[in-house]
């Protein structure tokens, strides 16, 4: 179709047949799902074959890269959710951030889209934390949870309970939104200056780019850590 950019998913066939433009988000997610779940595979293995795993390697390599994120993204679940939450729900949070992360990269490389560029894509990440945290609330005090809708103060309950399920409603819309803006306008910034410029100086935006994806990723799973810790709380 005339107009449409370049896509490497256009030089494979089947996607060329069954997926068009429209749906080459979900084609770019689902390559970004399995890259995720290959890289987990191969992490997996690597320490499964270390004596001592808890001692990083001397090179710098790969591990020390998953690692260092890693310690990063369970220091801030520690600080946010406490010790035991962090441990409970640090896969979950560490799948979303990788997940989020590399489809957000993965449009600083020519060729591809970013799943990230279509509100659909970051209004499911959305919709997934706001259905987990939720369920989470409920497991944790059964009929309970609904309390937290209640507020501190019995006789404003009628007034605070519409207030804070709307409150709590949008979340999903706001966690799609903000990923889908930012990075939305990273990449078309991206876009006009190597277009304006192929040489030189995309190279400073690439580096800007590379900053907004990891940036965005995780405020999404500062919020959802958030989320997660005030559906937990017992206070």
């Amino acid at each position: 179709m005339h107009g449409e950019p370049f896509t490497w998913f256009g030089l494979i066939p089947i996607v060329k047949n069954y997926a068009d433009h429209r749906y080459i988000h979900i084609v770019t997610a689902t390559f970004v799902a399995i890259i995720c779940m290959l890289i987990a595979g191969i992490m997996y293995n690597k320490l499964k074959k270390i004596q001592n795993p808890e001692i990083p390697d001397e090179r710098f390599n790969t591990r020390n890269i998953f690692e260092l994120l890693s310690q990063m993204l369970f220091s801030l679940a520690r600080d946010t959710m406490g010790k035991d939450n962090a441990i409970k729900f640090f896969p979950v949070l560490a799948s979303i951030f990788l997940f989020i992360l590399l489809n957000n990269v993965i449009g600083l490389i020519p060729g591809f889209i970013p799943p990230t560029d279509n509100v659909n894509t970051t209004f499911a990440c959305g919709v997934f934390m706001f259905l987990y945290y939720n369920y989470m609330g409920f497991k944790e005090h059964g009929i309970g949870y609904m309390k937290h809708f209640l507020g501190p103060i019995l006789w404003l309950s009628p007034l605070m309970f519409p207030i804070e399920l709307i409150s709590n409603a949008v979340r999903p819309f706001s966690l799609g939104l903000r990923l889908f803006g930012n990075m939305t306008g990273d990449h078309l910034i991206l876009s006009i200056f190597t277009d304006l410029t192929p040489i030189g100086v995309p190279v400073i935006f690439l580096g800007l780019g590379l900053f907004v994806c990891f940036f965005q990723a995780l405020i999404f799973v500062i919020l959802s850590m958030i989320y997660l810790t005030l559906a937990l709380s017992h206070e």
